[in-house]
Formats: structure tokens, sequence, C-alpha cells
């Protein structure tokens, strides 16, 4: 079997598709082993995660174009 090595682009992709899901698959083991080499993309998670976090605690309503330019800046516009 060889080894899935994903770019950082596609764990970014992932990370925010699946962010606090179960990561069992081997897509997701190897997400898991590219960051734990990648400082980029332990940092982007770190960032997602804590962005994530404070919009549940203080359950914010973001406006249509603040969300796509949010999008845009995390690099996940389509």
């Amino acid at each position: 079997m060889s080894e899935i090595k994903p770019t950082c682009k596609e764990v970014m992709l992932h990370i925010c598709d699946n962010l606090g899901e179960e990561l069992n698959s081997a897509k997701c083991i190897s997400i898991k082993a590219h960051m734990e080499n990648c400082d980029n993309c332990k940092h982007y998670f770190n960032s997602v995660e804590t962005t994530i976090e404070f919009y549940k605690k203080y359950n914010v309503e973001l406006p249509d174009e603040a969300h796509n330019r949010l999008l845009d800046i995390l690099g996940l516009k389509e």
C-alpha cells in the first residue's frame, strides 16, 4: 500500500470539513502525520479551531459579506 502524502491545501480543506470529527481513515491518519511536521498547518488548524470555538461561545451572527471575506482569507472560497 502506498503512503498518502497530502498537500498543505488538502490538509487545510480537510480540517475545515472535519474539525472535531473522529479521525480514523487512512486520509485522516496521513493528515495527522503531515501536521506533526508542518508548522504552517499546525498554526492554521489552531487558528481555525480557536475561531470556531469563539463563534460557538459568543453565538455571533456573521453577515454574508463578512462570512465570504473570512472564507477568502482562509483560502476556502472556491
